[in-house]
């Protein structure tokens, strides 16, 4: 794959997830958060799994990697997932993009604390300055009650994040493929989201109409099937460094859609605390992908003598 077209993956990748934001808003015009979240993970599970068996794979059958799945399924694509909409239904677009992008930082955290994973010193610096932006990026929403939930919300939801992918990093799902591994993440995550949303919304505040299922069907797949095949392609195919730019490309596009679309202006606090944010996510993944391209190298020179 050339430099144009990973970087042009990249872009792609980063928009896609960047719109979702707002796509996300627009259809919960139209539903309650705990449903929208729901109905994600059964039409996206049902795409995924269904396209992994059309390639002839197999849903996983083993207990410990089924339980293993669960625990990611319960944090990225349970809990993680339903605290973003949740979160995104009481802040603007993009400041949710924003305070997502922080689960980077949560994920060096999380590796430095459970699996004893050394933070360089400019990753250190790139943490700190990440959450001091995180903090200044809170603050306006701190004084309002709806916002501050919603900040909290997507906090936590950033943190659940982390956690599945500092679990995925301990133990050990070479049994499964990438696409069915998340396809089947997504079911699980159906069987306990639609009950609850079920129990604690119902359905009627929900409008069934094009309003609802168009973004809905954005936000389940180009926004997740698409990007995450995608971004198996770039992981794989491109190098760590260009890999790790749509952490930092993410919240820019979300902040972009929010503005165009949905007229949203942040103001001095979110622009400034945001910016940090993403400074701090650049350096933190930089040097992160910076450490791992030289592992490489060096083992790719051993290998050779």
């Amino acid at each position: 794959m050339s430099n144009r077209l990973v970087l042009a993956t990249v872009f792609l990748v980063a928009i896609l997830i960047g719109a979702n934001f707002t796509m996300l808003k627009f259809a919960l015009d139209h539903t309650t958060p705990m449903l929208l979240a729901s109905l994600r993970t059964v039409v996206g599970g049902t795409f995924l799994v269904g396209f992994a068996l059309m390639r002839g794979e197999r849903i996983p059958r083993r207990r410990d990697d089924l339980g293993n799945i669960f625990v990611v399924s319960f944090s990225i694509t349970t809990v993680s997932s339903a605290l973003l909409v949740f979160g995104v239904n009481r802040v603007p677009a993009g400041v949710a993009s924003l305070m997502s992008s922080t689960m980077p930082l949560f994920t060096a955290v999380l590796s430095a604390l459970l699996l004893g994973a050394a933070v360089s010193r400019v990753a250190g610096v790139g943490l700190a300055v990440g959450l001091g932006g995180t903090a200044i990026l809170a603050s306006p929403s701190l004084s309002g009650e709806t916002a501050a939930v919603g900040i909290i919300s997507l906090a936590v939801s950033a943190l659940a994040w982390a956690f599945g992918n500092v679990y995925m990093k301990w133990r050990d799902f070479s049994r499964v493929s990438p696409v069915m591994l998340v396809g089947v993440q997504l079911v699980m995550s159906a069987v306990v989201l639609v009950p609850f949303a079920l129990l604690v919304e119902g359905t009627a505040e929900t409008e069934w109409t094009v309003g609802l299922f168009a973004p809905l069907l954005y936000a389940a797949i180009p926004a997740n099937a698409v990007t995450f095949a995608l971004m198996a392609t770039i992981v794989s195919r491109a190098t760590p460094t260009q890999a790790s730019a749509t952490a930092y490309l993410i919240p820019a596009f979300g902040v972009f859609f929010g503005w165009l679309i949905r007229d949203e202006v942040l103001g001095a606090a979110e622009v400034i605390g945001g910016a940090l944010v993403v400074a701090g996510v650049y350096v933190l993944v930089t040097s992160n992908a910076r450490r791992a391209e030289s592992i490489q190298t060096s083992a790719s020179s051993v290998d050779s003598v």
